[in-house]
This record gives C-alpha cells, structure tokens and sequence, in this order.
C-alpha cells in the first residue's frame, strides 16, 4: 500500500506543487489548509508520516505538533516554514519534529528527507511494538500431547496469512496464544489490536470496531478512528467472537471479503490490511445451527482452527504451570509441597489458568511472605455435601444451620425457627436417635 501523507500547508500553490510532486514519487497526499481540517483528518484516518507548515491561518503549527505527538509517538513529523528562525526549528525538534526545513523547499531533497524519515518512524513503530509485545507471557507450553498438538498448530498460524480461531473454555490462555501467533509471524513488529466482543453488543461494537464520523450518532460528536485503522498491516484479535451480534456479523463479513470499509455515517471506502485471529468458548458449530451465528462467517474465520484443552484433562500440567505462575509472581524459589501438589492436581479448575492464577496470588497473599501450607488453599478438593434427599432430611440440615447461627443457644434458635422450645428439643432428640 501508498504511504500516506498528511500536507498542512495554507498556500494553494506550493501544496499543488507538492501533491504533483509527491504523488509521481508513489505516496498518496491528503491535503489541509488549516489546523481544523488538518484535525479532523488525523483524528479520523490513518497517516504515515505529517509535513507541517508553521504559520497558519487558525493558529501556530508548533502547536499541533503537541496534539500529533499525544496520539502517536511514533509518526514521522516534518516541519515546512517560511520563517529561517533557529529559535523556532529547536522548538520544533523539542516538541517531536524529526525535521526541519525552510522555504522554498527544494522537492528532490525533501523526499530525501521523507523517506529517511519514513524509515525511522517504522524503527520506532517496530520497536514500540516489540516493546509491548515483551511484556505478554509466553503460552504455557508442555509435553502434553495435546499441548504439543496446540504448538505445531501455532506455529502453522504463525508462518501463515490465514484467519484463526482459538477455541477453548474461560482461563485457558486463548489471548496469551493469539499474541504468541501475532508476535512470531511476520507481522509481529506491527499493531496487535484486540477488542472483546462480549464486552460490547450492537452499534457500541461496530463503532469500536469500524470507528465513525462525526454526526454519525447522536454521541458522535467528532471523527474517530476504529480498530480496523489501527490494526492496519498488523492483526485484529476479536477475543469472544461467537458473542459477536448478527447485526455487527454482516459487515464485518464484507470487510473481510473486500479489505475496505466505511466508518459508521461514511461514504469513503477505507482499505486496511489486517490479519485476523479470533476467540471463542462457544459452540460456534452450533449457534450456526441455531441461527444465532452467520455460516458464511464462520467460514472465513476458521480456516485454521486450534483448541486449547482445559486443565483439567491435563492434570501433569499443574505442578508445571503453577510452578511457571510463581515465577511470573516474583517467587520463582517458592517451593510446593506435596500436600499442596496433590489439592491442586485433585481439583478440576473450572476456571482453568486464570482460576489457577487467582488461587496462588490468594495464598501468596496469605503466606503474608513465608512457606505456603495447605490452610492457604481452603476450599480446594473438598467435595461439597450431598444433596438432601428427603424432606426430613432438608428439615434436620436447616435445623442443624440455624442452631450453628445461634452458637447452640436453643431459646435464640427456636425463635429463629418459629417453634417452640419444647418442639425443638424434641426435633434434635429425633436427629441423635435418642
């Protein structure tokens, strides 16, 4: 795709010369002829690199420098001025500019500057990017076979383009491998975007994801980017997709078809070329059946599809993982017991890693510092009491409660339960057999 080239510039002329020039060089130039529109348009779409004059018609250009640089560190910023100030170039560098040139700007050397600049604004967008990418865990890897299984099929996804859908049940680490694909394919230096789609239903999701204009909605008091600008050239994670509503599912459908969209109350086409990963802990299979998920969809995001087994049909994973969560916890020397391997390998985690996790940092908590015992995982492996299966049964169980309640006072009892004194002392005669 064209770098694209946001001009501020308000002489007509030197941004004809400019647009011509430039656009024989291969970039496209959306043109500004003020900080208002110059504005609107960073706001609302997607720029490689911003030639900037200074002296405008609604305000100082240095000034805008500062609005550029809160929204992205990384784009390349070149500074066009008529004014040969040196006070005002080092304003400039010091604000963010990468350079500063003056009037009249000779073309050849200005796309010098550009691409010298365009390739340090991609180092910095790299390394902002692999920055942020260092600080996600790895997957917990195993020799499981079906753990090995995930990594082959990882590394597949990896080495490929295609869409992924990562299934598996809450807490097993589907987002911690969608970075793991994301950061080991060839787009690993770009964006990693995620939105989770249960979190936001109907128009909230499609602005999120699709972004909007101003006057799109009765809210929509300005432009706004969506995720899929942002993912441009790097991968869009929709973590819970099958919670994605039908009235979002056709148009993102589209997009992935076409690789263009429009912002919600827009006509202009926006082309973005993202990967995708998605996520699920449902039944997409059957939701299609059920009519609640688009088949067509469901198509094009599982063309490779990985399943991450739940803990609990992976037992001889735990002392590992809980052993790795420890390390992650800053207590890589922390020792675990037996006793304490055996409650954990002996319950089935409902909420797989994400539970284990929540489980550690609570005893760690407790532990206020030394060994971890068994009292700091209370709860665990204990099987809860069978259910009552008779009347009199459920009778006794709630007599027995409320006489625990009132700390054996039978008169406090009694009148909690509504009986007599006489009446109760008679019911726990019958429950001792006596």
């Amino acid at each position: 795709m064209k770098n694209r080239i946001l001009l501020i510039e308000d002489e007509a002329a030197t941004r004809f010369g400019l647009v011509r020039y430039f656009a024989r060089e291969g970039y496209e130039v959306v043109e500004a002829e003020d900080l208002t529109v110059a504005a609107r348009l960073f706001a609302s779409e997607r720029f490689d690199a911003v030639l900037l004059d200074i002296n405008l018609p609604d305000g100082n250009g240095l000034n805008f420098i500062d609005t550029i640089r809160e929204h992205d560190q990384a784009i390349p910023i070149i500074v066009i001025t008529g004014t040969g100030d040196i006070p005002v170039a080092v304003e400039s560098m010091q604000r963010g500019a990468d350079n500063f040139l003056v009037k009249p700007v000779d073309n050849a050397g200005l796309a010098i500057f550009l691409r010298k600049t365009l390739e340090i604004g991609s180092l910095k967008r790299r390394q902002a990017a692999h920055q942020r990418l260092e600080r996600h865990k790895e997957p917990f890897w195993s020799v499981h076979h079906a753990m090995q299984v995930v990594r082959e099929h990882a590394q597949i996804a990896a080495d490929s383009e295609s869409p992924v859908l990562i299934t598996g049940e809450t807490g097993t680490g589907k987002g911690v491998l969608a970075r793991w694909i994301h950061r080991n394919s060839r787009r690993g230096q770009d964006e990693f975007v995620e939105v989770n789609c249960s979190g936001l239903r109907g128009e909230l999701l499609a602005r999120e994801i699709f972004g909007n204009v101003r006057g799109a909605f009765t809210s929509a008091d300005q432009d706004r980017k969506g995720l899929l600008d942002i993912a441009d050239h790097g991968t869009l994670f929709l973590d819970e997709i099958g919670d994605m509503g039908l009235e979002v599912q056709a148009p993102f459908l589209k997009v992935l078809e076409e690789k263009q969209y429009r912002r919600l109350g827009d006509i202009k086409l926006i082309k973005s070329d993202f990967r995708l990963i998605s996520a699920t802990n449902r039944d997409i299979a059957g939701m299609v059946q059920n009519s609640q998920f688009r088949q067509d969809l469901l198509y094009r995001i599982n063309l490779l599809t990985i399943h991450l087994p739940p803990l609990r049909e992976r037992k001889s994973d735990i002392p590992i993982i809980a052993r790795a969560l420890l390390k992650n916890l800053n207590q890589p020397e922390l020792p675990l017991p037996d006793g304490i391997l055996s409650l954990l390998t002996g319950y089935d985690w409902p909420g797989n890693i994400r539970e284990l996790k929540n489980v550690l940092e609570r005893a760690l908590l407790l532990a206020r510092g030394g060994e971890l015992r068994a009292e700091h995982f209370a709860g665990l492996g204990t099987p809860p009491p069978p259910a009552p299966s008779s009347v009199r049964e459920v009778e006794a169980a709630h007599i027995l409660s409320v006489l625990a309640e009132s700390g054996g006072n039978v008169d406090l009892a009694a009148s909690r339960l509504s009986i007599s004194r006489a009446t109760l002392y008679r019911r726990i005669k019958q429950l001792r057999g006596t």
